[in-house]
């Protein structure tokens, strides 16, 4: 094959290649403007691969970001749960049940069945009330309501996975609101 020499690889229309000269039409003499039509078309062609490698590449990108937060947070969640499985408590946790936690004048931490409210007037300092979930992770009491809310619609989805259709195609049923 001939290769036209109208740029480099990667840049211009590198590897332009015309059909080698022999007999009848291709061996005639073309238009000039033939020529750099095609090289326009190369370059036109290359430019839009690049454009859609780098948009794909921006989407895993975004991706990979958002993997590196969430692989944060459950890193984040779990020291928090490990730090407040150290914290003093003179009963047996069970999952399920709200504990609150204060600090003496010692400093020390510790975890009561008895809210704020309960105790009157707290002898020490309140820092945080928390949900002891069933997989021993433990949920801050704002987000009780709604992690109780995903637990149930995730537990209604468990209960009716034999339900489900198998397929080999893609399927978006139920991804869309």
């Amino acid at each position: 094959m001939a290769e036209a020499g109208v740029g480099g690889h990667g840049g211009g229309a590198a590897g332009l290649a015309l059909v080698e000269g022999g007999a009848g039409r291709a061996a005639r003499l073309g238009d000039p403007g033939d020529l750099v039509a095609l090289a326009r078309q190369v370059q036109q062609a290359d430019d839009f691969i690049r454009a859609s490698a780098c948009g794909k590449l921006t989407v895993i990108a975004e991706q990979i970001r958002h993997l590196q937060e969430q692989a944060r947070k459950v890193l984040d969640e779990a020291n928090r749960d490990a730090d407040l499985h150290h914290v003093a408590c003179n009963l047996v946790k069970k999952p399920g049940n709200i504990y609150y936690m204060y600090r003496r004048e010692s400093g020390q931490r510790y975890f009561s069945i008895l809210s704020p409210k309960e105790w009157g007037t707290s002898p020490h300092e309140f820092l945080g009330a928390y949900k002891l979930q069933h997989d021993m992770s433990w949920t801050p009491f704002e987000d009780v309501e709604r992690r109780d809310a995903e637990i149930k619609a995730l537990d209604k989805l468990l209960s009716r996975q034999a339900a489900l259709p198998s397929s080999t195609e893609p399927n978006f049923h139920g991804l869309t609101k």
